[in-house]
Protein backbone atom coordinates (compact mmCIF):
# COMPACT_ATOMS: atom_id res chain seq x y z
CA UNK A 1 0.00 0.00 0.00
CA UNK A 2 2.67 2.46 0.98
CA UNK A 3 4.43 1.68 -2.27
CA UNK A 4 1.58 2.86 -4.12
CA UNK A 5 0.72 5.78 -2.26
CA UNK A 6 4.88 6.61 -2.76
CA UNK A 7 4.13 5.87 -6.80
CA UNK A 8 0.44 7.43 -7.07
CA UNK A 9 2.39 10.78 -5.58
CA UNK A 10 5.33 10.85 -7.77
CA UNK A 11 3.32 10.44 -11.34
CA UNK A 12 0.81 12.81 -9.86
CA UNK A 13 3.76 15.68 -9.16
CA UNK A 14 5.03 14.94 -12.54
CA UNK A 15 1.99 15.61 -14.24
CA UNK A 16 1.47 18.34 -12.14
CA UNK A 17 4.25 20.29 -13.41
CA UNK A 18 3.67 19.10 -17.09
CA UNK A 19 2.47 20.99 -19.98
CA UNK A 20 -1.16 19.52 -18.91
CA UNK A 21 -1.37 21.24 -16.21
CA UNK A 22 -0.80 24.56 -18.16
CA UNK A 23 -4.92 25.09 -19.13
CA UNK A 24 -6.02 24.94 -15.47
CA UNK A 25 -3.68 27.52 -14.24
CA UNK A 26 -5.45 30.55 -14.94
CA UNK A 27 -8.99 29.72 -13.47
CA UNK A 28 -6.60 28.46 -10.79
CA UNK A 29 -4.56 31.84 -10.27
CA UNK A 30 -7.53 34.28 -10.52
CA UNK A 31 -10.97 32.13 -9.28
CA UNK A 32 -8.78 30.31 -6.62
CA UNK A 33 -6.04 32.65 -5.35
CA UNK A 34 -7.13 36.19 -6.59
CA UNK A 35 -10.24 35.76 -5.07
CA UNK A 36 -9.61 34.55 -1.85
CA UNK A 37 -7.34 37.20 -1.57
CA UNK A 38 -7.66 39.35 1.92
CA UNK A 39 -9.16 42.97 1.46
CA UNK A 40 -6.70 45.10 3.30
CA UNK A 41 -8.78 48.27 1.98
CA UNK A 42 -11.25 48.05 5.26
CA UNK A 43 -9.35 46.76 8.16
CA UNK A 44 -7.42 43.51 8.78
CA UNK A 45 -8.96 41.52 6.68
CA UNK A 46 -9.46 37.71 7.49
CA UNK A 47 -7.88 34.57 6.30
CA UNK A 48 -9.92 32.55 3.33
CA UNK A 49 -9.46 29.00 2.79
CA UNK A 50 -10.22 29.55 -1.08
CA UNK A 51 -7.28 27.96 -2.12
CA UNK A 52 -7.48 25.06 -0.15
CA UNK A 53 -11.06 24.37 -0.89
CA UNK A 54 -10.43 24.66 -4.70
CA UNK A 55 -7.93 21.87 -4.62
CA UNK A 56 -9.96 19.63 -2.41
CA UNK A 57 -12.88 19.94 -4.86
CA UNK A 58 -10.53 19.13 -7.71
CA UNK A 59 -9.24 16.07 -5.65
CA UNK A 60 -12.27 14.72 -5.08
CA UNK A 61 -14.39 15.02 -8.64
CA UNK A 62 -11.15 13.57 -9.80
CA UNK A 63 -10.85 10.62 -7.67
CA UNK A 64 -14.77 9.74 -7.62
CA UNK A 65 -15.43 10.27 -11.54
CA UNK A 66 -11.90 8.96 -12.82
CA UNK A 67 -12.59 5.35 -10.79
CA UNK A 68 -16.49 5.03 -10.86
CA UNK A 69 -17.56 7.94 -13.68
CA UNK A 70 -17.89 5.27 -16.24
CA UNK A 71 -19.46 2.40 -14.72
CA UNK A 72 -21.94 5.19 -13.04
CA UNK A 73 -22.89 6.17 -16.21
CA UNK A 74 -23.35 2.65 -18.04
CA UNK A 75 -25.39 1.33 -15.42
CA UNK A 76 -27.28 4.66 -15.72
CA UNK A 77 -27.50 4.30 -19.48
CA UNK A 78 -26.34 8.05 -19.83
CA UNK A 79 -24.50 9.53 -22.12
CA UNK A 80 -20.60 8.82 -21.78
CA UNK A 81 -19.35 13.07 -21.86
CA UNK A 82 -22.02 13.57 -19.63
CA UNK A 83 -19.54 14.16 -16.92
CA UNK A 84 -17.31 16.55 -19.18
CA UNK A 85 -20.46 18.98 -20.57
CA UNK A 86 -21.73 19.06 -16.81
CA UNK A 87 -17.89 20.31 -15.93
CA UNK A 88 -17.63 22.64 -18.82
CA UNK A 89 -21.26 23.96 -17.81
CA UNK A 90 -20.57 24.43 -14.17
CA UNK A 91 -17.49 26.40 -15.07
CA UNK A 92 -19.88 28.61 -17.24
CA UNK A 93 -22.19 29.17 -14.74
CA UNK A 94 -19.26 29.40 -11.75
CA UNK A 95 -17.60 32.19 -14.30
CA UNK A 96 -20.97 34.54 -14.39
CA UNK A 97 -20.99 34.34 -10.37
CA UNK A 98 -17.96 36.10 -10.30
CA UNK A 99 -19.06 38.55 -12.67
CA UNK A 100 -23.16 38.45 -10.86
CA UNK A 101 -22.24 37.63 -6.80
CA UNK A 102 -26.56 37.22 -6.49
CA UNK A 103 -26.18 34.79 -8.68
CA UNK A 104 -22.84 33.00 -6.98
CA UNK A 105 -24.61 33.03 -3.64
CA UNK A 106 -27.48 30.74 -5.30
CA UNK A 107 -25.16 27.95 -6.90
CA UNK A 108 -22.73 28.03 -3.94
CA UNK A 109 -26.06 27.43 -1.22
CA UNK A 110 -25.72 23.77 -1.90
CA UNK A 111 -22.12 23.82 -0.76
CA UNK A 112 -21.95 26.80 1.42
CA UNK A 113 -21.18 24.16 4.68
CA UNK A 114 -18.08 23.24 3.00
CA UNK A 115 -17.02 26.89 2.62
CA UNK A 116 -17.63 28.41 5.93
CA UNK A 117 -15.78 24.96 7.78
CA UNK A 118 -12.92 26.69 9.62
CA UNK A 119 -13.12 29.85 8.93
CA UNK A 120 -15.24 33.26 9.90
CA UNK A 121 -18.08 34.36 8.37
CA UNK A 122 -15.90 37.31 6.63
CA UNK A 123 -13.54 34.14 5.04
CA UNK A 124 -16.51 32.31 4.34
CA UNK A 125 -17.95 34.48 1.91
CA UNK A 126 -14.92 35.09 0.20
CA UNK A 127 -14.76 31.34 -0.28
CA UNK A 128 -17.98 30.77 -2.24
CA UNK A 129 -17.96 29.32 -5.19
CA UNK A 130 -14.68 27.21 -4.21
CA UNK A 131 -15.81 23.80 -3.97
CA UNK A 132 -17.91 24.02 -7.51
CA UNK A 133 -14.94 25.75 -8.97
CA UNK A 134 -13.19 22.12 -7.91
CA UNK A 135 -15.70 20.04 -8.63
CA UNK A 136 -15.56 21.38 -12.24
CA UNK A 137 -11.92 21.55 -12.92
CA UNK A 138 -11.86 18.17 -11.35
CA UNK A 139 -14.34 16.41 -13.45
CA UNK A 140 -12.35 18.38 -17.11
CA UNK A 141 -8.97 17.81 -15.65
CA UNK A 142 -7.28 15.56 -18.26
CA UNK A 143 -3.59 14.61 -17.35
CA UNK A 144 -1.30 13.21 -19.67
CA UNK A 145 -0.68 10.02 -20.03
CA UNK A 146 1.51 7.42 -17.92
CA UNK A 147 1.78 4.22 -16.63
CA UNK A 148 -0.04 5.17 -13.02
CA UNK A 149 -2.89 6.91 -14.86
CA UNK A 150 -2.97 3.39 -17.27
CA UNK A 151 -3.61 1.25 -13.92
CA UNK A 152 -6.04 3.77 -12.48
CA UNK A 153 -7.79 4.02 -15.91
CA UNK A 154 -8.16 0.17 -16.72
CA UNK A 155 -9.50 -0.65 -13.04
CA UNK A 156 -11.92 1.81 -12.51
CA UNK A 157 -13.41 0.94 -16.81
CA UNK A 158 -13.21 -2.96 -15.85
CA UNK A 159 -14.73 -2.60 -12.02
CA UNK A 160 -11.64 -3.78 -10.57
CA UNK A 161 -11.42 -1.45 -7.84
CA UNK A 162 -9.88 -2.05 -4.44
CA UNK A 163 -8.37 -0.37 -1.76
CA UNK A 164 -4.98 -0.63 -3.62
CA UNK A 165 -6.19 1.33 -6.67
CA UNK A 166 -8.56 4.17 -4.34
CA UNK A 167 -5.01 5.02 -2.27
CA UNK A 168 -3.07 5.26 -5.98
CA UNK A 169 -5.97 6.97 -7.04
CA UNK A 170 -6.56 9.62 -4.21
CA UNK A 171 -2.46 10.23 -4.06
CA UNK A 172 -2.14 10.59 -8.08
CA UNK A 173 -4.77 13.45 -7.42
CA UNK A 174 -3.05 14.31 -4.57
CA UNK A 175 0.47 14.98 -6.32
CA UNK A 176 -0.98 16.53 -9.41
CA UNK A 177 -3.32 19.21 -7.41
CA UNK A 178 0.15 19.91 -5.32
CA UNK A 179 1.16 22.66 -7.86
CA UNK A 180 -1.89 24.14 -8.61
CA UNK A 181 -2.44 24.81 -4.69
CA UNK A 182 0.99 26.06 -4.90
CA UNK A 183 -0.09 28.46 -8.04
CA UNK A 184 -3.67 29.55 -6.35
CA UNK A 185 -1.94 30.74 -2.71
CA UNK A 186 1.03 32.36 -5.01
CA UNK A 187 -2.17 34.04 -6.45
CA UNK A 188 -3.46 34.82 -3.11
CA UNK A 189 -0.26 36.41 -1.91
CA UNK A 190 0.12 38.66 -4.99
CA UNK A 191 -2.86 39.89 -4.70
CA UNK A 192 -2.94 40.96 -1.06
CA UNK A 193 0.56 42.30 -1.71
CA UNK A 194 0.12 44.53 -4.54
CA UNK A 195 -2.17 47.35 -4.19
CA UNK A 196 -3.51 47.36 -7.77
CA UNK A 197 -5.53 44.09 -6.69
CA UNK A 198 -7.00 45.77 -3.24
CA UNK A 199 -8.15 49.03 -5.31
CA UNK A 200 -9.68 47.16 -8.02
CA UNK A 201 -10.96 44.12 -6.54
CA UNK A 202 -14.21 44.25 -8.49
CA UNK A 203 -12.87 44.40 -11.52
CA UNK A 204 -10.27 41.30 -10.27
CA UNK A 205 -12.93 39.67 -9.68
CA UNK A 206 -15.24 40.12 -12.82
CA UNK A 207 -12.03 39.50 -15.12
CA UNK A 208 -11.81 35.96 -13.02
CA UNK A 209 -15.02 35.45 -13.86
CA UNK A 210 -14.20 35.52 -17.93
CA UNK A 211 -11.39 33.59 -17.26
CA UNK A 212 -13.00 30.88 -16.44
CA UNK A 213 -15.49 31.39 -18.84
CA UNK A 214 -13.50 31.20 -21.71
CA UNK A 215 -11.17 28.17 -20.15
CA UNK A 216 -14.94 26.28 -20.38
CA UNK A 217 -15.18 27.57 -23.81
CA UNK A 218 -11.22 26.74 -24.87
CA UNK A 219 -11.93 22.90 -23.09
CA UNK A 220 -15.71 22.49 -24.96
CA UNK A 221 -14.12 23.04 -28.50
CA UNK A 222 -10.74 21.28 -27.72
CA UNK A 223 -7.97 24.42 -27.60
CA UNK A 224 -5.62 23.34 -24.90
CA UNK A 225 -4.95 20.45 -26.77
CA UNK A 226 -3.75 21.99 -30.27
CA UNK A 227 -2.10 24.36 -27.75
CA UNK A 228 -0.24 21.75 -25.96
CA UNK A 229 0.76 19.82 -29.06
CA UNK A 230 2.76 22.73 -29.79
CA UNK A 231 4.98 23.06 -26.61
CA UNK A 232 7.42 20.90 -25.52
CA UNK A 233 7.05 18.49 -22.69
CA UNK A 234 10.00 19.31 -20.60
CA UNK A 235 8.92 16.24 -17.56
CA UNK A 236 9.26 13.72 -20.29
CA UNK A 237 12.39 12.60 -19.01
CA UNK A 238 10.94 12.27 -15.59
CA UNK A 239 8.31 10.22 -17.17
CA UNK A 240 10.36 7.79 -18.47
CA UNK A 241 12.21 7.03 -15.67
CA UNK A 242 8.91 6.13 -13.96
CA UNK A 243 8.07 4.10 -16.71
CA UNK A 244 10.72 1.67 -16.68
CA UNK A 245 11.21 0.97 -13.13
CA UNK A 246 10.43 -2.35 -12.53
CA UNK A 247 9.02 -1.89 -9.30
CA UNK A 248 6.55 0.24 -10.58
CA UNK A 249 6.08 -2.12 -13.38
CA UNK A 250 5.45 -4.46 -10.60
CA UNK A 251 3.27 -2.63 -8.34
CA UNK A 252 1.20 -1.68 -10.61
CA UNK A 253 0.36 -4.78 -12.41
CA UNK A 254 1.88 -3.71 -15.75
CA UNK A 255 2.35 -7.09 -17.02
CA UNK A 256 -1.21 -7.81 -17.93
CA UNK A 257 -2.83 -10.92 -17.99
CA UNK A 258 -0.98 -13.48 -19.29
CA UNK A 259 -2.54 -15.96 -21.81
CA UNK A 260 -1.47 -18.64 -24.33
CA UNK A 261 -2.37 -16.07 -26.42
CA UNK A 262 -0.33 -13.23 -25.28
CA UNK A 263 2.21 -15.17 -23.32
CA UNK A 264 4.98 -14.82 -26.22
CA UNK A 265 4.33 -11.05 -26.18
CA UNK A 266 7.54 -10.60 -23.58
CA UNK A 267 9.45 -12.04 -26.10
CA UNK A 268 9.85 -8.02 -27.81
CA UNK A 269 12.33 -5.61 -25.99
CA UNK A 270 10.60 -2.15 -25.94
CA UNK A 271 11.90 -0.22 -29.19
CA UNK A 272 14.12 -3.21 -30.45
CA UNK A 273 16.13 -2.03 -33.46
CA UNK A 274 15.73 -5.15 -35.15
CA UNK A 275 13.02 -7.35 -36.09
CA UNK A 276 12.15 -9.95 -33.11
CA UNK A 277 9.71 -12.53 -32.73
CA UNK A 278 6.92 -12.45 -30.37
CA UNK A 279 4.48 -14.71 -31.54
CA UNK A 280 1.23 -15.02 -32.85
CA UNK A 281 -0.54 -11.36 -32.78
CA UNK A 282 -3.50 -11.71 -30.59
CA UNK A 283 -7.18 -11.21 -32.31
CA UNK A 284 -8.66 -7.98 -32.26
CA UNK A 285 -11.56 -8.73 -30.12
CA UNK A 286 -14.76 -6.64 -28.24
CA UNK A 287 -14.99 -3.51 -30.08
CA UNK A 288 -18.08 -1.65 -30.01
CA UNK A 289 -17.72 -0.04 -33.41
CA UNK A 290 -15.58 0.51 -36.14
CA UNK A 291 -15.04 3.96 -38.04
CA UNK A 292 -12.85 4.47 -41.31
CA UNK A 293 -14.13 1.27 -42.63
CA UNK A 294 -16.67 0.27 -45.62
CA UNK A 295 -19.71 0.31 -44.10
CA UNK A 296 -18.53 -0.05 -40.37
CA UNK A 297 -17.31 -3.66 -41.20
CA UNK A 298 -14.74 -5.30 -38.76
CA UNK A 299 -11.38 -6.24 -39.65
CA UNK A 300 -9.67 -9.53 -38.64
CA UNK A 301 -5.91 -10.03 -38.48
CA UNK A 302 -6.06 -13.90 -39.82
CA UNK A 303 -8.00 -12.12 -43.07
CA UNK A 304 -4.82 -9.49 -43.44
CA UNK A 305 -2.63 -12.55 -43.89
CA UNK A 306 0.01 -11.64 -46.25
CA UNK A 307 0.07 -8.05 -45.68
CA UNK A 308 2.24 -5.63 -43.30
CA UNK A 309 -0.06 -4.60 -40.11
CA UNK A 310 0.83 -2.08 -37.54
CA UNK A 311 -1.97 -2.00 -34.68
CA UNK A 312 -1.72 1.64 -32.54
CA UNK A 313 -3.13 1.92 -29.01
CA UNK A 314 -4.32 5.76 -28.61
CA UNK A 315 -6.91 7.70 -27.70
CA UNK A 316 -7.62 11.44 -28.97
CA UNK A 317 -7.39 13.45 -26.00
CA UNK A 318 -4.03 11.99 -25.18
CA UNK A 319 -1.02 14.39 -26.19
CA UNK A 320 1.21 11.49 -26.31
CA UNK A 321 -0.46 10.18 -28.68
CA UNK A 322 -1.37 13.15 -30.46
CA UNK A 323 2.55 13.55 -30.91
CA UNK A 324 2.54 10.24 -32.68
CA UNK A 325 -0.12 10.21 -34.97
CA UNK A 326 1.70 12.45 -37.50
CA UNK A 327 4.19 9.73 -38.20
CA UNK A 328 1.82 6.63 -38.73
CA UNK A 329 -0.44 8.69 -41.23
CA UNK A 330 2.39 9.66 -42.79
CA UNK A 331 3.48 5.74 -42.67
CA UNK A 332 -0.31 4.74 -43.50
CA UNK A 333 -0.51 7.31 -46.76
CA UNK A 334 3.28 6.36 -47.79
CA UNK A 335 2.82 2.29 -47.71
CA UNK A 336 -0.57 1.74 -47.82
CA UNK A 337 -0.35 0.78 -51.71
CA UNK A 338 3.06 -0.92 -51.69
CA UNK A 339 2.94 -4.41 -53.00
CA UNK A 340 0.24 -6.67 -51.42
CA UNK A 341 -0.37 -3.75 -48.71
CA UNK A 342 -0.04 -1.92 -45.35
CA UNK A 343 -2.67 -1.72 -42.80
CA UNK A 344 -2.88 0.43 -39.82
CA UNK A 345 -5.73 -0.32 -37.22
CA UNK A 346 -5.99 2.49 -34.34
CA UNK A 347 -7.16 0.56 -31.39
CA UNK A 348 -8.62 3.50 -29.65
CA UNK A 349 -8.77 2.62 -26.45
CA UNK A 350 -10.40 5.19 -23.54
CA UNK A 351 -8.51 7.09 -20.83
CA UNK A 352 -11.70 9.22 -19.56
CA UNK A 353 -15.38 8.54 -19.88
CA UNK A 354 -16.27 11.19 -22.64
CA UNK A 355 -13.81 9.81 -24.91
CA UNK A 356 -15.88 6.32 -24.85
CA UNK A 357 -18.56 8.79 -26.86
CA UNK A 358 -18.48 7.41 -30.89
CA UNK A 359 -18.94 11.23 -31.96
CA UNK A 360 -16.34 12.71 -30.08
CA UNK A 361 -13.44 9.61 -30.93
CA UNK A 362 -14.93 10.94 -35.21
CA UNK A 363 -14.28 14.52 -33.90
CA UNK A 364 -11.07 13.82 -32.52
CA UNK A 365 -10.04 11.42 -35.72
CA UNK A 366 -10.97 14.24 -37.54
CA UNK A 367 -9.08 17.02 -35.82
CA UNK A 368 -5.80 14.78 -35.85
CA UNK A 369 -6.09 13.89 -39.29
CA UNK A 370 -6.74 9.82 -38.77
CA UNK A 371 -8.06 8.61 -41.76
CA UNK A 372 -6.53 4.88 -41.22
CA UNK A 373 -9.80 2.03 -39.62
CA UNK A 374 -10.29 2.68 -36.16
CA UNK A 375 -11.84 -0.08 -33.49
CA UNK A 376 -13.22 1.37 -30.32
CA UNK A 377 -12.04 -0.87 -27.63
CA UNK A 378 -14.33 0.46 -24.38
CA UNK A 379 -14.30 -2.51 -22.95
CA UNK A 380 -10.81 -3.05 -22.96
CA UNK A 381 -10.54 -6.77 -24.48
CA UNK A 382 -8.18 -6.06 -27.12
CA UNK A 383 -6.22 -3.55 -24.31
CA UNK A 384 -6.16 -6.90 -22.58
CA UNK A 385 -5.42 -9.22 -25.03
CA UNK A 386 -2.25 -7.66 -25.97
CA UNK A 387 -1.06 -6.97 -22.05
CA UNK A 388 -1.10 -3.25 -23.38
CA UNK A 389 -0.56 -0.70 -20.37
CA UNK A 390 0.38 2.41 -22.61
CA UNK A 391 -0.76 5.41 -24.23
CA UNK A 392 0.49 5.11 -27.41
CA UNK A 393 2.08 1.49 -28.04
CA UNK A 394 2.47 0.19 -31.32
CA UNK A 395 2.60 -3.71 -32.23
CA UNK A 396 4.05 -4.57 -35.64
CA UNK A 397 2.54 -7.29 -37.59
CA UNK A 398 4.22 -9.11 -40.54
CA UNK A 399 2.71 -11.12 -43.38
CA UNK A 400 2.29 -14.16 -41.54
CA UNK A 401 0.53 -12.52 -38.58
CA UNK A 402 3.79 -12.66 -36.03
CA UNK A 403 4.15 -9.71 -33.88
CA UNK A 404 7.67 -8.16 -34.89
CA UNK A 405 8.39 -5.08 -32.91
CA UNK A 406 6.90 -3.80 -30.32
CA UNK A 407 7.51 0.62 -29.21
CA UNK A 408 5.71 1.84 -26.25
CA UNK A 409 5.55 5.05 -25.53
CA UNK A 410 6.78 8.28 -27.55
CA UNK A 411 9.69 7.96 -29.61
CA UNK A 412 11.65 5.73 -32.01
CA UNK A 413 9.98 6.14 -34.94
CA UNK A 414 12.67 6.12 -37.49
CA UNK A 415 13.48 2.72 -36.27
CA UNK A 416 9.62 2.03 -36.61
CA UNK A 417 9.72 2.97 -39.75
CA UNK A 418 12.72 1.13 -41.04
CA UNK A 419 11.31 -2.34 -39.70
CA UNK A 420 8.20 -1.86 -41.85
CA UNK A 421 9.93 -1.19 -44.65
CA UNK A 422 12.10 -4.49 -44.41
CA UNK A 423 8.93 -6.87 -43.88
CA UNK A 424 7.35 -5.10 -47.07
CA UNK A 425 10.64 -6.00 -48.55
CA UNK A 426 10.46 -9.66 -47.20
CA UNK A 427 7.07 -9.73 -48.05
CA UNK A 428 7.56 -8.43 -51.50
CA UNK A 429 10.87 -9.32 -52.80
CA UNK A 430 12.30 -6.57 -55.11
CA UNK A 431 9.17 -4.39 -54.51
CA UNK A 432 10.47 -0.46 -54.95
CA UNK A 433 9.84 1.15 -52.07
CA UNK A 434 9.43 5.06 -51.62
CA UNK A 435 11.24 7.56 -49.97
CA UNK A 436 11.14 7.60 -45.98
CA UNK A 437 9.01 9.87 -44.69
CA UNK A 438 10.04 13.72 -43.31
CA UNK A 439 7.57 14.10 -40.34
CA UNK A 440 9.84 16.16 -37.34
CA UNK A 441 10.02 13.94 -34.27
CA UNK A 442 8.43 15.88 -31.61
CA UNK A 443 9.00 13.35 -28.97
CA UNK A 444 10.37 15.23 -25.69
CA UNK A 445 14.19 14.83 -25.03
CA UNK A 446 15.42 12.94 -22.16
CA UNK A 447 17.98 15.28 -19.80
CA UNK A 448 20.41 12.93 -19.83
CA UNK A 449 21.05 10.23 -22.15
CA UNK A 450 18.71 6.50 -20.87
CA UNK A 451 20.95 3.50 -20.30
CA UNK A 452 22.57 1.61 -22.61
CA UNK A 453 22.10 -2.16 -23.21
CA UNK A 454 24.32 -4.18 -24.99
CA UNK A 455 21.95 -7.63 -24.68
CA UNK A 456 20.54 -8.77 -28.03
CA UNK A 457 17.31 -8.74 -25.90
CA UNK A 458 16.96 -5.33 -24.21
CA UNK A 459 19.42 -2.89 -26.74
CA UNK A 460 17.40 -0.24 -27.97
CA UNK A 461 19.58 2.70 -28.97
CA UNK A 462 22.05 0.95 -31.47
CA UNK A 463 23.02 2.71 -34.84
CA UNK A 464 25.55 0.84 -36.45
CA UNK A 465 26.57 -1.71 -39.29
CA UNK A 466 25.40 -4.21 -40.05
CA UNK A 467 22.37 -5.05 -37.84
CA UNK A 468 22.34 -5.84 -33.77
CA UNK A 469 22.09 -9.60 -33.90
CA UNK A 470 22.68 -12.60 -32.13
CA UNK A 471 25.92 -14.15 -32.79
CA UNK A 472 29.54 -13.34 -33.77
CA UNK A 473 30.17 -10.95 -36.48
CA UNK A 474 32.49 -7.92 -37.65
CA UNK A 475 31.04 -4.41 -36.31
CA UNK A 476 31.31 -1.65 -38.23
CA UNK A 477 31.80 1.95 -35.84
CA UNK A 478 29.06 4.88 -36.99
CA UNK A 479 31.44 7.61 -38.80
CA UNK A 480 28.57 10.29 -37.10
CA UNK A 481 27.25 9.05 -34.12
CA UNK A 482 24.01 10.15 -33.22
CA UNK A 483 22.90 11.31 -30.40
CA UNK A 484 22.17 9.09 -27.69
CA UNK A 485 23.19 5.80 -29.49
CA UNK A 486 25.90 3.54 -29.92
CA UNK A 487 27.79 1.42 -32.05
CA UNK A 488 30.71 -1.13 -32.32
CA UNK A 489 34.06 -1.65 -34.26
CA UNK A 490 35.81 -4.57 -34.57
CA UNK A 491 34.48 -8.32 -33.62
CA UNK A 492 31.97 -9.02 -31.24
CA UNK A 493 30.06 -12.39 -29.95
CA UNK A 494 26.92 -10.47 -29.32
CA UNK A 495 23.88 -12.75 -26.41
CA UNK A 496 21.07 -12.31 -24.36
CA UNK A 497 23.76 -10.83 -21.85
CA UNK A 498 25.94 -8.25 -22.91
CA UNK A 499 28.68 -7.85 -26.00
CA UNK A 500 32.43 -9.78 -25.63
CA UNK A 501 35.00 -8.43 -27.81
CA UNK A 502 36.54 -11.13 -29.38
CA UNK A 503 39.23 -8.86 -31.22
CA UNK A 504 42.35 -6.90 -30.36
CA UNK A 505 40.46 -3.73 -32.34
CA UNK A 506 37.62 -3.90 -30.43
CA UNK A 507 35.62 -0.43 -29.99
CA UNK A 508 33.06 1.07 -28.34
CA UNK A 509 31.60 4.46 -29.59
CA UNK A 510 28.28 5.93 -27.76
CA UNK A 511 27.55 9.91 -28.09
CA UNK A 512 26.13 11.13 -24.30
CA UNK A 513 24.69 13.75 -22.55
CA UNK A 514 25.31 13.25 -18.79
CA UNK A 515 27.80 14.42 -16.06
CA UNK A 516 28.48 11.16 -15.08
CA UNK A 517 29.06 7.81 -17.30
CA UNK A 518 29.38 4.63 -16.11
CA UNK A 519 29.84 1.13 -17.59
CA UNK A 520 29.44 -2.74 -16.64
CA UNK A 521 32.49 -4.56 -17.34
CA UNK A 522 33.69 -8.78 -17.10
CA UNK A 523 36.38 -10.44 -17.67
CA UNK A 524 39.32 -9.31 -17.49
CA UNK A 525 42.11 -7.19 -19.41
CA UNK A 526 42.18 -3.11 -19.64
CA UNK A 527 39.70 -0.95 -21.35
CA UNK A 528 40.91 2.26 -22.28
CA UNK A 529 38.21 4.85 -22.45
CA UNK A 530 38.23 7.71 -24.15
CA UNK A 531 35.95 10.60 -23.41
CA UNK A 532 35.70 13.79 -26.05
CA UNK A 533 33.56 16.90 -24.78
CA UNK A 534 33.95 20.84 -25.80
CA UNK A 535 37.05 19.76 -27.99
CA UNK A 536 39.00 18.54 -24.69
CA UNK A 537 39.73 14.82 -24.50
CA UNK A 538 40.49 12.76 -21.90
CA UNK A 539 41.73 9.35 -21.27
CA UNK A 540 41.44 6.36 -18.48
CA UNK A 541 42.69 3.28 -18.44
CA UNK A 542 39.99 1.16 -16.87
CA UNK A 543 41.74 -2.87 -15.10
CA UNK A 544 38.71 -5.46 -15.47
CA UNK A 545 38.82 -8.47 -12.78
CA UNK A 546 36.63 -10.46 -10.91
CA UNK A 547 33.27 -10.45 -11.09
CA UNK A 548 31.47 -7.66 -13.66
CA UNK A 549 30.89 -4.40 -11.85
CA UNK A 550 30.09 -1.17 -12.29
CA UNK A 551 33.03 1.01 -13.64
CA UNK A 552 33.79 5.08 -13.58
CA UNK A 553 34.39 6.54 -16.94
CA UNK A 554 33.54 10.10 -16.01
CA UNK A 555 32.65 11.99 -13.27
CA UNK A 556 31.57 15.50 -13.86
CA UNK A 557 30.40 18.40 -11.80
CA UNK A 558 28.22 19.59 -14.57
CA UNK A 559 26.15 18.20 -18.05
CA UNK A 560 28.08 17.66 -21.25
CA UNK A 561 27.33 16.61 -24.35
CA UNK A 562 30.14 14.51 -25.87
CA UNK A 563 31.98 11.14 -27.30
CA UNK A 564 32.92 8.23 -25.46
CA UNK A 565 35.23 5.45 -26.87
CA UNK A 566 35.89 2.11 -25.31
CA UNK A 567 38.70 0.15 -26.85
CA UNK A 568 37.93 -3.37 -25.69
CA UNK A 569 40.74 -6.39 -25.08
CA UNK A 570 39.61 -9.63 -26.24
CA UNK A 571 37.49 -11.47 -23.65
CA UNK A 572 36.28 -8.64 -22.41
CA UNK A 573 32.52 -8.30 -21.57
CA UNK A 574 30.86 -5.27 -21.80
CA UNK A 575 26.88 -4.88 -20.14
CA UNK A 576 25.39 -1.67 -20.10
CA UNK A 577 26.29 2.37 -19.56
CA UNK A 578 24.81 4.18 -17.09
CA UNK A 579 24.84 7.57 -17.35
CA UNK A 580 23.84 10.49 -14.45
Amino acid sequence: MGTLIVIGLLGGLITGISPCILPMLPAVFFAGGVQGARDRTGGEGRTSLRPYIVIAGLVLSFSFFTLLGSLLLSVLGLPQDLLRWAGITLLVLLGIGMIVPRFEMVLERPFQRVAAFGAERGAARQDRGAFILGLGLGVLYVPCAGPVLAAITVAGATGNIGVGTVALTVSFAVGAALPLLLFALAGRRIAERVQAFQRHTKAIRTGGGIVVILLAIALAFNVPAAIQRLLPDYTGALQQRIDSSETVREALDLGGLVTDENRELSNCSNGAPVLEDCGTAPEIRGIDRWLNTPDGKALQLEAMRGQVVLVDFWTYSCINCQRSIPHISAWYEKYADVGKGFEVIGVHTPEFAFERETRNVVAGAKDLGVTYPIAQDNSYATWTAYRNRYWPAQYLIDADGTVRHIRLGEGGYQRTENLIRELLADTNPGVELPGATTVQDATPLDEITPETYFSIKRVINYSGEPRYAAGRQEFTLAVEQEQDTFSLGGTWDVDFEGAEAVSDDARVRLAYRSADVFVVLGGEGTVRATVTADGEEQTRDIDVSGNPRLYPILEGDEPTEGLVELRVPDGVQVFTMTFG
